[in-house]
Formats: C-alpha cells, sequence, structure tokens
C-alpha cells in the first residue's frame, strides 16, 4: 500500500501585482511619450506632475500591501 499523499493541486498559481511598480512604469512611459510629441512641455508643469505621479503609486502600493495582509 502506498502512504496518503496529499492532492496535487495542478492550477498554476499567478502572481500578485506590483501596483508600485506598475504605476511607475506607466508614468514613465506616459512622460517619455509627451516628450516625444510636439510641443515640448515645460518642466515647471511636468515636475510637479511627475512627483505627483510618483506620490500617488507610492500611495496605491501601500494601499494594495495593507489590503493584501488582511
Amino acid at each position: 500500500m502506498a502512504p496518503d499523499v496529499p492532492e496535487r493541486n495542478d492550477r498554476k498559481r499567478g502572481h500578485r501585482t506590483d501596483w508600485m511598480a506598475l504605476l511607475c512604469g506607466l508614468l514613465f512611459v506616459g512622460v517619455g511619450v509627451r516628450y516625444l510629441t510636439d510641443p515640448t512641455p515645460d518642466p515647471a508643469i511636468i515636475g510637479p506632475i511627475l512627483i505627483g505621479g510618483l506620490g500617488m503609486a507610492g500611495i496605491a502600493g501601500i494601499l494594495a500591501k495593507v489590503i493584501r495582509k488582511r
């Protein structure tokens, strides 16, 4: 007789989304596309948008981590 072996789960486990990296990457691509189009944006406008976008990505990453731990 074979020993009791627990059933194997054949479903693949997906990985969790890293929201911080995803949002930062999208922001990077968005700013890059904006600089490729005419007219070239003013750095005084893009700077605060970039800082605000990174801050929002950070908040989303923290919230995702807190919600995931529940």
